[in-house]
Parts: C-alpha cells; structure tokens; sequence
C-alpha cells in the first residue's frame, strides 16, 4: 500500500507514534510518505521505502499569521497526485483530519486524480482539549466524521470522543505500540554512577512538561519520597512548566537531588539507570512514555486516569492513584524502591505487558488489517455509519 502519513513533528505520543508506524510499516515493505512542518525527532536513519515531505507555510503581509492548514492542504495534495497515494492517515483531529478532508475534495473535483481514502487516529488532546473547546470542537468534530476510517489509542479516548462530541461514526480502538527490541532495559554502570554516585535509588519522570503532566506534583511526590529514602529525580524534557518545577525544587529544598536534564532523542539509557517512573498526569488517553518505562522494565507510579488503567495494571506492573493522592503516590514509590520483592515483580510484570500486548509486532498489523478494510469498503466510515 502507498500511505501519507501525516503528524506533528515535535516531541510528543502523537507524533512519536506516528513516525514509528510508519517506519515500521515501511519496513514491512509498504511506501510511506510522512508529511510534516519538520522531519519527525523519531525519523532516525534512513529507511527504504519511508520518504519525508516538509510543509512549507511562508508568510506573507496580507495574513496575520501563517496559513498552515492551507499549506499542508496543498502539500497533501502534491504528494497524493505524485505517489498515488492509497491512503491519507491524519494524526491528531486538528489540522490534519480537516486538511486531509480538504485534500481529498481537492482530488475529487479532478477527474484523472487518484482520491485516497482518509483514516484518522484520535492521540488525546485533540479530543479532551481542543474537541471540549468550542472554538474548535465544530472543526474537530467534522473532521471525524468527514473521515472514512477513526481510531482511537485507548478505550477510554473513545469514550471520551463520543461523551465531549457526540460523533457517531464507528471507532476502532488501535492502542499505541513500542519496538520492544530496541526499548529494552540495558544498564549502564557509568550512567548509573554518574546520576546516583553516592548509591541513591533513582526516580525519573519523562514528558513534554506541559500544564497537564503536573511536573510540579512530581517534584512534590519525591520531596516526600527523599523524606524517607536516599534517592534522587531524573526531570526529562522541557516545556511550559520547567521553570515552575526548578523553582519549587529550590524552594523545597532538594539541592542537586533533583536533576533536570532537557530533552533527550534516546531516553532508553536514563530509564535503564532508574528504578521507578513517576507519572502524575491531569489527563493521558494511554501514557506512552508510561509504556516506554515498562518495557525497560520500570515499574510506574500515576494517576488512576484515562488510558492510564488500560497500560498500567494497579498492582501488577506499578500502582494508580487519584492525581490529587499525592501522599499514595509518594508511599507507592518508598514501597518499591524499599523492598525488592514487591520491585521485582513489578519490574517483571512491566516488561510482560508491553511485550504481550503493545509491541509493534501485534499492533502494526491490526493497522494494516484496517487500511485494508477501509480500503475495501465502498465508502468507508460513512457507508457504515448508515
């Protein structure tokens, strides 16, 4: 099959996912096209049969603000004539869903054009933020439907779809996916000694620091964790809420126990230094970066929210609490890092889940198997809505 894939390039689980299905899928010998303000931070090296295609959106004095809805439009549309494409796959409802709906009208005013069906995969914000905004939730919620195929990461996000919007179209639920081979615990010692040199335990928390993923919390979770244990935090990422969270560590006075690193392209090797993940999200339609931990055989700590239950048995693999129950995060995480057993079962349970259910091997072929059936149906999501 020939698909464009398109998302958004910046750190972050839509685009993440995006950039490796379609890298997978090419590696299973498909012709990817991902199409995109800037090459994907996942794109890595170079892979046959994935190409990338940059949306250009220049600016000009008559507009306020840059077009780029009307650019990925038209750069949809170049590459669907070019390649043929079968398929337009949009990440994320807002633009993508409505630019691939456009380009598709666009093709079909043209006989000779080749009009590639459009599959849309719901990530989370575009649903809990944008579709409850009504400034866009319209927008959002006619590009679902105007879609010939829906998927949704999580259970949960479908709910969410149907409660915040009301569409009515069908919706596959297509959970996210991680390369268990590359995403494998694999310790360092002199990583380990250089973030923990006097034999700390390591607590670590991962994401795109956003007013959602509360980093505040989590510097006030290991304040009460340090209280009670030799350990320190490993902040991975940047975004809206660091400042917040590096003045709060200095007013709670953590020192150098907390250690706040920036973005990382390859987390693997922090994650394989520490020993619990902490994740106290506001809202999550499936915590990838939750995943990621698990796979390196990290036990996770989060919020009882979303798609958080779906990924992380209570339990089992980690342990969920209400956001606001930062005492039980906090005593959860003293549990695991303070009596091995209960870690090591954790840590075992982590790595089964993700290889059983969430690696890419399982997961890509469900998407291969909906193409197809998108692409047999007479007219997609809109024939079987009726």
């Amino acid at each position: 099959m020939r698909i464009g894939i398109v998302c958004y390039a910046s750190v972050g689980g839509s685009g993440i996912v995006a950039t490796e299905l379609g890298k997978a899928l090419a590696i299973r010998g498909h012709e990817i096209h991902v199409i995109s303000s800037e090459m994907p931070v996942r794109f890595g090296d170079y892979t046959p049969g994935l190409s990338f295609h940059r949306v250009e959106t220049p600016s000009y004095p008559v507009f306020r603000e840059p077009q780029y809805l009307l650019s990925l439009t038209n750069r949809i549309v170049q590459v669907a004539r070019a390649e043929r494409l079968d398929v337009v796959h949009a990440h994320y409802a807002i633009p993508h869903a409505t630019a691939a709906y456009l380009a598709r009208q666009m093709l079909a005013a043209t006989p000779t054009s080749r009009v590639p069906r459009v599959i849309t995969t719901l990530h989370g914000t575009d649903i809990t933020l944008l579709g409850a905004d009504r400034s866009y939730s319209e927008t959002v919620r006619f590009g679902i439907e105007q879609s010939d195929g829906v998927t949704t990461v999580s259970e949960s996000l479908k709910r969410d779809t149907i409660r915040e919007l009301g569409v009515k179209v069908p919706i596959r639920v297509i959970p996210n996916f991680i390369d268990c081979e590359l995403n494998r615990r694999h310790p360092v010692p002199e990583i380990r000694h250089r973030l923990a040199p006097h034999g700390e335990k390591l607590v670590i928390h991962v994401s795109n620091f956003r007013k959602v993923k509360r980093v505040t919390a989590v510097v006030e979770i290991f304040s009460k964790v340090r209280a009670k244990v030799n350990s320190r935090l490993l902040m991975v990422g940047d975004g809206p809420e660091l400042d917040d969270a590096m003045r709060l560590a200095k007013a709670l006075g953590l020192g150098d126990s907390v250690q706040f690193l920036g973005e990382q392209d390859r987390v693997v090797p922090l994650l394989s230094a520490a020993d619990v993940f902490v994740l106290p999200s506001a809202q999550e339609s499936f915590g990838l970066a939750a995943l990621e931990a698990m796979a390196c055989e990290l036990p996770v700590v989060a919020s009882k929210i979303g798609g958080l239950p779906e990924v992380v048995e209570h339990g089992v693999s980690g342990f969920l609490h209400a956001p606001h129950d930062l005492d039980g995060m906090a005593e959860s995480v003293v549990r695991l890092l303070t009596v091995p057993e209960v870690h090591a079962r954790a840590a075992a349970a982590s790595r089964h889940i993700a290889e059983t259910r969430y690696a890419d091997d399982k997961i890509v072929p469900v998407y291969e198997s909906y193409y197809r059936e998108i692409l047999e149906s007479p007219a997609g999501v809109q024939l079987q809505s009726h």
